[in-house]
């Protein structure tokens, strides 16, 4: 928009120098012509819109012409406006030389200032006087009201109470030490609701499914966590905290046998799934690869098909997360030979008669 200006004033320029060596007779039948599509146009649109680099073009152009003239032109608009554009662009102008310089103290430096949200962002529980003072044992000499004006600029609070650990950070910090679990159902043929519990670790993305039954009792949830408690330790997996939701499926003693392990158990808000998000998109994960593809005939076959699934989640499907590996397996080193590329030879396996896809190279 700011470029349209003088590329409308350069065109006209243009013009003006095309139009010079026409004669008079040349010059009056082409404004003729122009004008009569003027007035074909006229009749066919309702208003037109103009932006302000056409304003300011056909005011600079035309307010030096009389009234009488202009209303002999087929304008567009009225001469009354034409003329109120030409007054707007110099007020405009008055105004702009007649304004003030910007009072105060110049704003700070862009590198101060990157400073000192970098600092708010990495010390989360540093106050405004915690960064000054940081500021200062490096050298740089702002005063402590511009660290408070500069956090308060971003939206981030400057005072102490920037302390308080949040949920993300909380997961972020205890990731090595997080078990997430959660209950989800499914259908089968006959219309028999199912339940499965399972749980993920946060670190490593690994999933166990403990079990699933059309009665999820308060013994069977108990001994699923004297299982999953074995195969931890089995593992090595040293896991401090488990999250889950309040479901009422959970006994009292499915938290006790956790914490007589040392495992703190560590309840969701009311209708909060975000709290346990990475258990949550595990569970969309295995709707939308496995169980919305597949028709369950009974305990016997989902239990089948979840144990394939969490053999294909943890040795094969990439993550994100990890950097494109899968829990169980390294990420694979990439391929430089020239010649490996031009000759790929990769084999698939199907698991669940196809449902799943596994891709290697062939040996």
């Amino acid at each position: 928009m700011l470029l349209r200006l003088p590329y409308l004033a350069l065109t006209s320029v243009f013009a003006l120098i095309r139009i010079l060596p026409m004669g008079e007779r040349d010059k009056d039948a082409e404004i003729l012509a122009l004008r009569h599509q003027l007035a074909v146009l006229q009749r066919q649109i309702d208003k037109p819109k103009l932006t302000w680099p056409d304003r300011a073009l056909l005011a600079a152009l035309l307010h030096r012409l009389p009234r009488v003239q202009l209303r002999r032109l087929q304008l567009i608009v009225s001469p009354d406006t034409l003329l109120r554009w030409h007054r707007d662009l110099l007020r405009r102008r008055h105004a702009k030389a007649s304004r003030p310089k910007r009072p105060g103290r110049p704003r700070t430096v862009r590198s101060v200032r990157a400073l000192v949200l970098r600092l708010a962002d990495e010390n989360p529980n540093w106050g405004y006087r915690r960064i000054h003072g940081e500021l200062d044992t490096l050298g740089i000499k702002v005063a402590a009201a511009t660290v408070w004006n500069i956090l308060k600029e971003h939206g981030i609070d400057p005072a102490p109470e920037r302390n308080h650990t949040t949920w993300a950070a909380f997961l972020r910090s205890q990731a090595q030490a997080i078990l997430a679990a959660d209950f989800f159902e499914t259908k089968t043929l006959t219309g028999a609701t199912l339940y499965v519990l399972a749980v993920i670790e946060h670190s490593t993305r690994r999933v166990r499914i403990l079990g699933a039954t059309a009665h999820p009792t308060a013994a069977w949830v108990t001994q699923l966590a004297r299982n999953a408690v074995m195969d931890l330790q089995d593992t090595g997996a040293r896991v401090k905290f488990l999250i889950r939701d309040r479901d009422v499926r959970y006994p009292t003693a499915f938290d006790a046998i956790l914490q007589a392990e040392g495992i703190e158990v560590v309840q969701t808000g009311v209708r909060m799934p975000r709290m346990n998000a990475i258990m949550e998109r595990w569970v969309r994960s295995c709707r939308t690869e496995l169980l919305d593809r597949t028709l369950i005939w009974n305990q016997a076959h989902l239990l089948h098909a979840l144990r394939e699934y969490e053999q294909f989640y943890n040795q094969h499907r990439p993550h994100r997360t990890l950097e494109g590996a899968a829990p169980l397996r390294p990420r694979p080193e990439p391929i430089t030979e020239p010649h490996r590329l031009t000759h790929l030879d990769v084999h698939r396996r199907d698991r669940l008669g196809g449902i799943l896809h596994e891709y290697q190279h062939t040996a």
